[in-house]
């Protein structure tokens, strides 16, 4: 049988694992920080209606630059910060943020060229970042997940990264950075500045966005993500806002039509529903509040969240504690920082199963 030995993969791909969280049947998946709440009935019919009505042109390729989608999402991005004048040209759209960081990663990354990040932070970075040639180098978060501005200053300074990786909400910590430190990162950092938002919908009031930096800094580059408050995460669609500049760049190194009518079509009739599928975040983000308030109250260590899960821990055996509450049906993420294990937040019925679950555990 033939393996990866036999074939002629390049050389810095061998030894690697491919990414991927655990998916296995359980009655209580937790893992993946996906939105527990499934669309409504009536929005599973407007979804099947938007696909229907582009089912007949199937046989054409799509809107290659997602003309429609992107001005919706402009517009959703506009009532984050009111006042911006977002349009469609200063927003891209791709499968997943995923490939929105693969693009930007190819527009401005490869050989000879480095990323900066800061871990514990989005394992996707990383891996990315290295198939596509790039340099990685891990600059460090705080011992409590924060990230001191004059550290990641100096950190700028002496790597002089083509593109620099932040994370707010961070993930695996939730932790969230203030417009000071981000701010602090442009003016130091050579190349672009990409902010990772993928939770930002979930972060605490008060707790701005990157989306205020955005006017007059054509360096900076705000990443979204409709799989997680948006409860879409089967759509695959991610997206951007930059300066118009930036969509240019991208669209020399995206693949032709990399955005089927379908996805386009079901994002795009999400967005109009958005008062339901982002009606359930005040819930979730109650539903996390308590969760943390929970776990310190068991004793345990939890980093401040911003986003849909929490981290905590520290324990001297974690695979231990996971294979626990596996074996009682609630599979968790063993990942972050030795010792640490990461709960997606669920419904009130998931988060019970969770307590009840690690109490026996522990």
């Amino acid at each position: 049988m033939t393996s990866l030995a036999d074939l002629p993969l390049r050389d810095d791909l061998r030894g690697r694992e491919p990414y991927g969280a655990p998916q296995l049947d359980v009655p209580y998946a937790l893992n993946t920080n996906e939105n527990p709440y499934p669309p409504s009935p009536a929005l599973v019919a407007a979804l099947g209606k938007a696909v229907e009505d582009v089912a007949g042109g199937l046989n054409r390729y799509p809107d290659r630059d997602a003309t429609l989608l992107r001005a919706d999402l402009a517009d959703f991005l506009n009532a984050d910060t009111p006042g911006a004048g977002r349009t469609g040209r200063d927003v891209w759209a791709a499968n997943g943020s995923n490939e929105i960081l693969q693009q930007i990663l190819q527009a401005f990354g490869g050989p000879g060229r480095t990323a900066l990040g800061f871990e514990p932070s989005y394992s996707m970075h990383p891996i990315i970042t290295k198939v596509s040639g790039t340099a990685w180098v891990d600059a460090h978060r705080d011992e409590d997940f924060g990230l001191d501005p004059a550290a990641a200053v100096a950190a700028i300074e002496k790597y002089e990264p083509s593109i620099v990786f932040l994370t707010s909400p961070n993930n695996p910590t939730g932790t969230a950075l203030d417009l000071a430190t981000i701010e602090a990162v442009l003016d130091a950092a050579p190349g672009m500045v990409v902010v990772d938002e993928a939770y930002a919908e979930f972060r605490r009031g008060g707790t701005p966005s990157a989306l205020n930096l955005l006017p007059g800094r054509p360096r900076l580059i705000v990443t979204r993500t409709m799989s997680k408050a948006f409860a879409m995460a089967g759509t695959r669609l991610g997206y951007l806002a930059a300066d118009p500049a930036v969509i240019d760049a991208l669209l020399l190194v995206r693949l032709p039509y990399h955005l089927s009518a379908v996805t386009q079509a079901v994002a795009r009739t999400a967005l109009a529903h958005r008062a339901e599928l982002l009606g359930t975040v005040d819930a979730l983000r109650a539903e996390r509040d308590a969760l943390v308030a929970w776990l310190r109250g068991e004793g345990l260590t939890v980093a401040d969240s911003d986003a849909n899960f929490v981290l905590f821990g520290s324990f001297s055996d974690r695979r231990a504690v996971w294979e626990g509450l596996l074996e009682r049906g609630v599979l968790i993420r063993e990942v972050g920082p030795p010792g640490w294990l990461r709960v997606s937040v669920g419904t009130p019925e998931e988060t019970a199963a969770f307590r009840t679950a690690l109490k026996e555990v522990l």
